[in-house]
């Protein structure tokens, strides 16, 4: 399965049970990216829109380049009355967005699904000179118990999973390579998150590597992610301990 394929049939609990990100980020992105009021930015592999509703919020244009139609059509809906919104079918590696036009490119979730060599070529194409690429994850906190377990279970029922976010958090070189001579900018900011037993599941359904109903390990992983919220929640919610990891640099 392509990439650009795998979150399809998920963009709707992807939309509802994926986190948006601090406010400390966004406030932090702006300061950092050097953002002004009429600033233009691509959000690359925007999904659903998370950040782009985000950024929209604060002022600023918004191109959302999303090659899945299932993710893409959830983002359109939930953004069509904003005019600052930019909805673009397309690729990581071939935007069609104006050379030297953005402000800024963001890429939330998504930045290991791309072809890093490709992408790194689009970015230095669209961005203007010295401007940004801002890339991040809401990261699981690996160190506690709720977050061992779950990817003990997602390891056992879910053939295609690599470890959380694609297996990329543990791996800087991918970073240094991309990032012009290997410096970058690294933040962390601490964004735990609270579900009831819906939500809870929800999160680990809208994973790329999460069975669908049609396949024969559904239940036995819905069996596990159960007897994992009975055992860590506490009045009919849970918690998993979660970080916004950033990596801001140019390219």
């Amino acid at each position: 399965m392509k990439p650009t394929d795998k979150f399809t049939d998920k963009a709707e609990v992807y939309a509802k049970y994926r986190p948006s990100y601090p406010h400390e980020y966004i406030e932090y992105l702006i300061t950092e990216a050097g953002l002004n009021e009429d600033g233009i930015i691509a959000d690359i592999g925007s999904g659903t829109g998370i950040l782009s509703r985000q950024l929209i919020e604060r002022g600023f244009t918004v191109i959302g380049v999303e090659p899945n139609d299932d993710m893409r059509s959830v983002a359109e809906q939930s953004l069509k009355l904003d005019s600052r919104f930019i909805s673009i079918k397309a690729t990581a590696e071939s935007t069609s967005i104006n050379d030297n036009s953005l402000d800024l490119v963001t890429v939330a979730q998504a930045f290991h699904w791309f072809d890093k060599k490709n992408f790194k070529l689009e970015c230095q194409r669209i961005l203007k000179q010295d401007a940004k690429v801002a890339l991040v994850w809401n990261s699981r906190d690996g160190s506690s118990d709720i977050n061992k377990e779950s990817a003990e279970v997602c390891q056992k029922y879910c053939s295609n999973f690599k470890g959380f976010s694609g297996g990329i958090e543990e791996t800087p070189v991918a970073y240094q390579q991309f990032f012009k001579d290997g410096k970058y900018d690294f933040k962390s900011f601490r964004n735990d998150l609270q579900f009831d037993f819906n939500g809870f599941l929800g999160r680990y359904l809208s994973a790329s590597y999460s069975p669908k109903k049609t396949d024969k390990e559904y239940n036995l992983f819905i069996a596990a992610l159960s007897n994992l919220f009975e055992k860590y929640s506490k009045n009919e919610k849970v918690i998993i301990p979660n970080n916004t990891r950033s990596y801001l640099g140019k390219v």
